[in-house]
Formats: structure tokens, sequence, C-alpha cells
């Protein structure tokens, strides 16, 4: 294995995506609130995946809420184009992080983000114990 290799991450999830007319601006390039909702989408439907929907987890008193979000944009991407948004997942204390990456249909990274979570149970933070039981698969 190389060292490029090695440094790859390694995905859990990936997830094709094709830019919306009414996504781009009047440079005809995508706004860039809407990676927010490419990545948002991906994490939903990653959960979704793993059996474990945001419905689900509000009726058990589970809300996993952003507390911060880091975003590199890159490169831009255009009306029409395709990309495949990808993410692994780690935990740090109270903390779930998610390493999030979008690239065009070339391979080249678009957007490199880091997302955190954190876990509110019945409206008070918490270690997000039960959260993590339900990502151990994940982490």
């Amino acid at each position: 294995m190389t060292a490029m290799e090695e440094s790859k991450p390694k995905y859990i999830y990936e997830m094709p995506l094709k830019v919306r007319d009414y996504e781009v601006d009047s440079q005809g390039i995508v706004n860039n609130a809407n990676y927010l909702h490419y990545l948002e989408h991906t994490r939903h439907e990653f959960c979704q995946e793993r059996g474990i929907s945001f419905r689900d987890m509000q009726r058990e008193g589970i809300d996993p809420v952003v507390s911060k979000i880091e975003i590199s944009y890159l490169t831009p991407l255009r009306l029409a184009e395709s990309m495949v948004s990808s993410l692994w997942l780690e935990r740090k204390g109270a903390r779930f992080v998610f390493h999030q990456d979008i690239f065009n249909a070339a391979g080249k990274q678009v957007v490199k983000a880091l997302v955190t979570i954190v876990a509110l149970e019945n409206g008070k933070l918490t270690r997000g114990e039960r959260l993590a039981e339900a990502f151990a698969d994940s982490l």
C-alpha cells in the first residue's frame, strides 16, 4: 500500500447527487449555502440507511444538533454537474464529528467539511451514549 492510499479517508457512506437549476447563482455556479444542504442531506440519508431516522430519534427524545461546521470550498460545481458526497464518522467525547467530502464527476474534491454534532435528550445536552449506540457499527 502506498502512502497516498494510507492517507485516503475510509468513507463509510457515499451518495451521488446532481446540481439542480435553482441551486446556482447568477454566475452559474452553486451558491455556497447549498453545499450545507448537500452535506446535511448526506448525513440524513446515511442515518436513514443505517435504520436510524431523525423522526425515530425525535420520538425517542434524541435530537442530534449541529454545534459547529468547518467547510473549505475548493472548486465550484456548475449547473447539472454530478457529484459524490462522502463521509466517515468519529466520536470525540460527547461530540460526533462527520468528516464530509464532496467530489465532482471527474473525482476532483469540491468541498471538505467537518460537521460536529452533539446530542440532546429530552432537551438536555448529554454525553451522547444513546446516539453512540445507534452509530456503533459506524464509529
